[in-house]
């Protein structure tokens, strides 16, 4: 190899085969890690003694020449190899099982298991984060902070004070975002800090995190902070607010994802944007990875095509930097990375590979990134053997061995049937990704991505300029933030592709299918993918098939309505009303025309009735009708108002509970959607739909006992068929509707939306005036409520009607109607297919 590329230049051969001796080692000492951390001292003692014995012996029986019985006649390679693999599961066993001791050490185990409420001094040791919403009920759960942390004082309600060092969850019930207080005061705190705080501790979830309890804490008034963190913890955090400053101005979908794409912050991505990255399999985009730190390493070593050899590209050689002094600059750089990125799996195996390859390059010797590869996972799993249990840890190194395994010979295999070199070698790296990758992910979504391959591809090319200038804009903010926000508004170009790329990937409507959970599914997954894998091997060779494949896939994915409707049947033609199933929640839809559709209600969560509407072809929403504010109803609001053009939302004037009733202002506010009020006596036409407004009044309000008193109630017209949607009417309000002057009009109505899931609370005399040929009943399987109730169910029967409920009969479909009037109409009703 020439000097050519500059000062320090090291003379090294071909790469020969990839060497593996480390990873059996590396293997054994993972496997071990995860399945002692649990077992009892004596079990973990036997291992540690009996695995160290067998090893030891076995290098010594090899050096004398007399090797045990098993191992004669094996090369002294096998027998050493036999013998790392022995003293390495020792090695986890005794990492794991003082890990385990650690947690179950000191007082807080018995204290969790007595539910005793306690006060502790305790250490961050991660960024606060908020906690998901989750819909209960009818109420959306509370939004708590949730804080990783070391116990190293607890008082007990006695006085007793004990020290101690047991990790701990703290849940946060810190009320709602408050400038100087409250939520904002506890998500400012940084690693390292020390607080004192008073909670009951109860003992953690089996199989979650290394935790020796959960404390749950009331922060209303903000944390006591004991003592403030460390020097680089506080540097490391003016960078991070530095960046999210920086990127205040930003678009939304920039705004959000720039700072966790540079240094893992995601305290601004939304739950539509993280199921967008879920769906589509980028979510090792969505925060911070180990990818982050190669981008950055490439520019002062290399590009990552010369991994093997001591290479002299980058930056370094240019700025005149010895082979030593690049390597102790970029080990300070990864070292910086990791404080202002946080340990995260991906980031930890990232800083450990890179640091052992580091050393190598420092040599001048020759470097393989497999055995870096297994150095890392082994050195990882003794220091930490909780991350032998991470499925971020897990998929982190999956990805990384198939990109230096597999990906390289499908590459080559590629660019000989013509495929231009660059694209063989990003369509390898996505491949062999996704193929040792889903199966993990199987186990976790239940659900296989059907897009992750192209939308890996398109989202990569913008992943390195987006890092580089994100990074360039955290350097540059402490020191001029004029010049740190134009370069973060030249970073949100490629980040804010990256997010389109995974919300446009997540509308199609074949983007993922369902798959069994768990390791059955995840067993089942990987056998599907070795059978493509030596299936396409053999396809590759007959380019007429591939194409042919590559448009069912296509056809699966995008799935064109008429085709849809021809092969599965839904939407039925000519249908005129749909209840989407949406689980414990409302979500209805009223025919309005060639792709346009009024909604009633939004249910529980974004993406059930997002899928729904998208495979009934709704594109345009004339009205979105909100009946009342409980979470069942309105939690899934931006699933309807994703990709859509929404005209107009009404709901109803009792705007409780007010965090509800928030969000929806927000959300309307956000995209300019105008908010009106519905009122008892409205009447409205789009289309070949007609309703009027039955409730609440039009007068001043009656003094309502909650929200499902205020449902607004309709009485719709549409090709004949006439249609009651009751909202959550309670049976006080059922029975002013049948005092009011035109209750005669609801007598002997085609479909009824039945009230409340089908709860018991029905005004009976309104069941038998409305009389429906078809009782329609929206709620979720298993729910904790009874819905729907039999007495309910049984009265609607008696009736005549035709009882259909999402949880057993899925979405529905209602035509029928057209040319036809009174009685003698036909109504049709049609079951979505699974």
């Amino acid at each position: 190899m020439s000097g050519a590329h500059g000062q320090g230049t090291v003379p090294v051969g071909e790469p020969g085969p990839a060497d593996l001796r480390l990873v059996p080692p590396a293997l054994a000492a993972w496997a071990t890690a995860a399945l002692t951390p649990d077992a009892p001292p004596a079990r973990t003692v036997g291992i540690v003694l009996g695995c160290l014995a067998c090893g030891v012996l076995l290098l010594a029986a090899g050096r004398s020449g007399r090797a045990p019985r098993w191992a004669r006649g094996r090369p002294e390679w096998a027998r050493s190899s036999i013998a790392a693999v022995l003293l390495c599961a020792a090695a986890a066993a005794a990492s794991a099982g003082l890990h385990g001791a650690d947690v179950r050490r000191g007082p807080v185990p018995e204290l969790a298991r007595r539910s005793a409420t306690v006060t502790v001094e305790a250490e961050l040791t991660a960024d606060p984060r908020l906690s998901r919403p989750r819909v209960r009920g009818d109420h959306t759960a509370p939004v708590a902070v949730l804080v990783q942390a070391r116990v190293l004082r607890v008082e007990e309600s006695d006085g007793r004070s004990t020290r101690t060092r047991a990790p701990v969850l703290m849940i946060v019930d810190a009320g709602t975002p408050a400038p100087g207080g409250g939520r904002a005061a506890w998500l400012r705190l940084l690693p390292s800090t020390t607080l004192r705080a008073t909670g009951r501790l109860v003992p953690a979830l089996a199989g979650g995190e290394r935790t020796a309890a959960v404390l749950r804490v009331r922060g209303g008034s903000g944390p006591r902070v004991v003592a403030g963190p460390s020097g680089a913890q506080r540097l490391a955090g003016r960078l991070r607010a530095g960046l999210r400053e920086a990127t205040d101005g930003l678009p939304g979908d920039a705004r959000a994802l720039l700072p966790g794409l540079v240094v893992g912050d995601t305290s601004r991505i939304t739950p539509e944007l993280d199921d967008a990255f879920k769906a589509t399999d980028l979510t090792h985009l969505l925060a911070v990875s180990g990818s982050n730190l190669t981008v950055l390493l490439a520019l002062l070593v290399g590009p990552p095509g010369l991994a093997r050899l001591a290479e002299r590209r980058g930056l370094a050689p240019r700025l005149g930097l010895s082979l030593r002094a690049t390597a102790l600059l970029a080990g300070a750089l990864t070292l910086g990375f990791v404080i202002v990125c946080r340990p995260d799996p991906s980031v930890l195996r990232a800083a450990a590979c890179g640091t052992v390859a580091l050393l190598a390059l420092a040599t001048g010797r020759r470097r393989s990134l497999v055995p870096a590869l297994a150095t890392a996972v082994l050195l990882l799993v003794l220091y930490d053997p909780a991350l032998a249990r991470s499925y971020g840890f897990l998929l982190s190194v999956l990805a990384t061995g198939a990109l230096l395994v597999l990906a390289p010979g499908w590459s080559e295999a590629l660019r000989r049937r013509g495929v231009p070199p660059r694209l063989a070698e990003a369509l390898a790296a996505a491949l062999a990704a996704q193929a040792v990758c889903a199966p993990v992910v199987a186990v976790l979504s239940a659900r296989v991505s059907l897009v992750a391959v192209p939308c890996n591809l398109l989202a990569e090319a913008a992943v390195a300029p987006a890092t580089v200038l994100g990074f360039a804009a955290l350097a540059t903010a402490p020191v001029g933030l004029p010049l740190a926000k134009a370069l973060a508004w030249c970073a949100s170009w490629p980040a804010g592709w990256i997010a389109e790329v995974a919300r446009t990937g997540a509308a199609l409507p074949g983007a993922g299918v369902d798959w069994p959970g768990g390791w059955p599914g995840a067993l089942l997954l990987a056998a599907v993918t070795v059978a493509v894998v030596l299936a396409g091997r053999r396809l590759v060779r007959h380019p007429w098939w591939c194409g042919l494949l590559g448009v069912l896939l296509l056809l699966a994915v995008v799935r064109p309505a008429p085709l849809t409707r021809v092969v599965t049947g839904w939407p039925p033609p000519g249908w005129r009303f749909a209840m989407c199933d949406v689980g414990q929640g409302d979500a209805t839809v009223l025919a309005a025309g060639a792709g346009a559709g009024v909604v009633v209600d939004a249910g529980p969560d974004p993406a059930p009735v997002d899928r729904c509407l998208r495979r009934l072809g709704i594109t345009r929403v004339p009205l979105l009708v909100l009946t009342h504010f409980h979470a069942d109803h309105v939690a899934g609001l931006t699933g309807v108002l994703r990709g859509r053009e929404v005209a107009a939302i009404e709901t109803t004037g009792f705007e409780e509970p007010g965090q509800e009733a928030e969000f929806v202002r927000k959300e309307a506010a956000a995209r300019h959607i105008p908010v009106t009020r519905a009122v008892a006596g409205e009447e409205r036409r789009t289309g070949p739909l007609a309703w009027r407004v039955l409730w609440p009044p039009a007068d001043t309000a009656p003094a309502f006992d909650g929200p499902n008193d205020a449902s607004v109630a309709l009485l719709v017209r549409t090709g004949g068929l006439r249609l009651l949607l009751l909202g959550d009417l309670e049976p006080p309000d059922q029975q002013a509707l049948l005092r009011s002057p035109r209750a005669a009009e609801l007598a002997g109505v085609d479909v009824l939306k039945v009230a409340h899931h089908g709860s018991a609370y029905q005004d009976p005399e309104l069941i038998r005036l409305a009389a429906p040929r078809l009782a329609l009943i929206s709620c979720g399987t298993g729910n904790p409520y009874g819905h729907p109730a039999p007495p309910t169910v049984a009265a609607l029967r008696a009736g005549g009607a035709l009882v259909l409920r999402t949880d057993r009969d899925g979405a529905l479909a209602v035509g029928g109607g057209e040319g036809t009037a009174g009685p003698g109409r036909e109504v049709e009703v049609t079951r979505e297919e699974p």
